[in-house]
C-alpha cells in the first residue's frame, strides 16, 4: 500500500492538513475494495482527485474510468446518457446507442453532482447499486454492468433528503464510506504553498518571473475565507502573474484582486415577523384608513337603520353589536349613557337630529380661511391599499380568513366579501 505523501507526489495534491491527510488515507483503505464511495465537500477544494485515487489503487484501474457531471446534463436525457436507449425511444434516437453504464462494464464512474440527479434517475441509479441491472430506455430487455460507481456531491444531502429532492435509500447507498475534504479556510497552513505552486505553474505557462507574496500579503492571503476555495486561489494568482508588472505583490495591491466579502461578525437575524408587524410607517397609515373606511361603512349602516325604522330605543336593541365594535367598551369618561327607567342596562344614546345654531356675520365664501395648503405629495388609492392589506393578512396567517378578519378589524363575513370582490 502506497504512502500518503508517495499519492500526494503522484496526484500532484499539495497541503500537509491532518483533515486532508486523513481523507487520503481512507481513499487508499477502500481502494482496492468495491464500496460505494460518497466524496463531499465544498465547491472547489479537489473532490475529482479522491475518484482517481481510489481507480488507481484499484484492480480496475487497467479498465475505463467515466467521469459524468450530472448536473450539467438535462433532465430529460441523463437517462439516456447513464444507460443508453434503443432506436426509436424517442424522438432524435436514429439508432442504439450506449450508455455510460454499459461503456464502464468492469471499470469505475464517477457522478459529479450526484445531488443535482433527478428523483426518476434515482431509482434507476438505486437499481443499479443493489445488483448491477439496468434498462435501457424503450427497452425491455435487463442489462447486467459491473461497475464501481464514485459520487460527489457539494449539496447537504440531509436537507435535500427532507425537502424530498433526494432519495434517502440511495444516500445510504451511496455513503457506504463517507469521505469529506476540508474547506480551504480550515487549512491556513497550505494556502501559501498552493499559491506558490500555481504562481510557478503560470510562470511557466505564460514564459515571465514567477510573482512573490511580502509579509503582508501572506498575512491577507492566509487570513481571507476563500468561499471558492482552491478554484478562487488558482484565479488569483493567474490573475496576478498576468496583470501585475511588479513581481513582488503587497498587501494592498493583494486586497484589490480579492473580492469584499463583507463583514463576518455575527449578527442576530430575525426569522420570522409578528402576525401585526409592518414594514413601514405608511402601511400603518394605510391600516388606520381602512379601519376608518370599514367604520364608516358601519354608520351607514347604523344611518340607514335610524331612518327606516324612526325608533332609537329599536335600533339601539338591535344592533347593540354593531355599536359595541364602533365605539368600544362605554366608559364614563369617554360616552355620555341615558339612564332608563326601566333599569335594564345602559346602552349608547344616539343623539337626536338638530339644526346647527347660525352664527350672524359669518363669512360664506371663506369656511376655511384659517386652514394651510398643503401641496399633496402623493395620490392614495384607498381601494388599492385595501387590497394590498388583505393579501398582506391573509398571507401572513397562511390563507386563514378568521385570523385575518380579526386582525384587520372587521367580520369574516365582510372579509368574505371583499374577497369575491377583488377576486382574490
Amino acid at each position: 500500500m502506497e504512502s500518503v505523501q508517495a499519492i500526494k507526489q503522484r496526484f500532484g495534491i499539495i497541503g500537509n492538513t491532518p483533515a486532508l491527510n486523513r481523507a487520503i488515507e481512507k481513499a487508499i483503505q477502500v481502494a482496492p475494495t468495491d464500496i460505494s464511495v460518497l466524496v463531499t465537500g465544498e465547491s472547489g477544494v479537489g473532490k475529482e482527485s479522491i475518484p482517481k485515487i481510489i481507480h488507481q489503487l484499484s484492480h480496475r484501474k487497467h479498465n475505463k474510468y467515466i467521469a459524468v457531471n450530472c448536473g450539467a446534463i438535462p433532465e430529460g436525457t441523463i437517462d439516456s446518457e447513464l444507460f443508453g436507449h434503443e432506436k426509436g425511444a424517442f424522438t432524435g434516437a436514429t439508432q442504439t446507442r450506449s450508455g455510460y453504464f454499459e461503456e464502464a462494464d468492469g471499470g469505475t464512474i464517477f457522478l459529479d453532482e450526484v445531488g443535482e440527479l433527478p428523483l426518476t434517475t434515482q431509482v434507476r441509479l438505486l437499481r443499479v447499486l443493489e445488483n448491477g441491472e439496468f434498462l435501457k430506455v424503450g427497452s425491455s430487455k435487463v442489462q447486467k454492468t459491473n461497475v464501481r460507481i464514485v459520487a460527489a456531491t457539494n449539496v447537504n444531502m440531509f436537507e435535500a433528503i427532507q425537502k424530498e429532492k433526494f432519495r434517502e435509500d440511495l444516500f445510504y447507498r451511496l455513503s457506504t464510506v463517507d469521505i469529506n475534504l476540508p474547506p480551504l479556510r480550515e487549512r491556513q497552513e497550505d494556502i501559501h504553498l498552493l499559491f506558490r505552486k500555481f504562481a510557478s505553474d503560470f510562470a511557466l505557462k505564460y514564459k515571465m518571473p514567477t510573482v512573490k507574496l511580502s509579509e503582508n500579503a501572506v498575512q491577507l492571503l492566509v487570513k481571507y475565507r476563500w468561499s471558492g476555495n482552491i478554484r478562487q486561489l488558482r484565479n488569483i494568482a493567474e490573475q496576478l502573474s498576468v496583470l501585475e508588472q511588479n513581481r513582488t505583490v503587497s498587501a494592498e495591491t493583494l486586497r484589490n484582486y480579492l473580492p469584499t466579502t463583507g463583514n463576518n461578525l455575527p449578527a442576530v437575524i430575525k426569522q420570522t415577523k409578528a402576525e401585526s408587524d409592518f414594514s413601514s410607517e405608511r402601511e400603518i397609515l394605510y391600516k388606520v384608513l381602512f379601519d376608518m373606511k370599514s367604520d364608516l361603512n358601519d354608520l351607514k349602516k347604523l344611518t340607514m337603520e335610524l331612518m327606516k325604522n324612526g325608533n332609537t330605543k329599536d335600533v339601539e336593541k338591535n344592533n347593540e353589536s354593531l355599536i359595541q365594535k364602533i365605539y368600544g367598551n362605554p366608559t364614563n369618561d369617554d360616552i355620555a349613557f341615558e339612564e332608563h327607567d326601566d333599569n335594564e342596562s345602559d346602552f349608547l344614546s344616539i343623539p337626536e337630529h338638530t339644526t346647527p345654531p347660525v352664527i350672524e356675520n359669518e363669512s360664506i365664501t371663506d369656511k376655511y380661511h384659517f386652514a394651510e395648503e398643503i401641496e399633496e405629495e402623493e395620490t392614495l388609492s384607498l381601494q388599492d391599499k385595501e387590497l394590498e392589506l388583505i393579501k398582506k393578512s391573509l398571507e401572513r396567517h397562511n390563507g386563514k380568513r378568521k385570523l385575518a378578519a380579526a386582525e384587520l378589524g372587521i367580520s369574516e363575513r365582510t372579509l368574505y366579501r371583499k374577497i369575491k370582490q377583488y377576486d382574490l
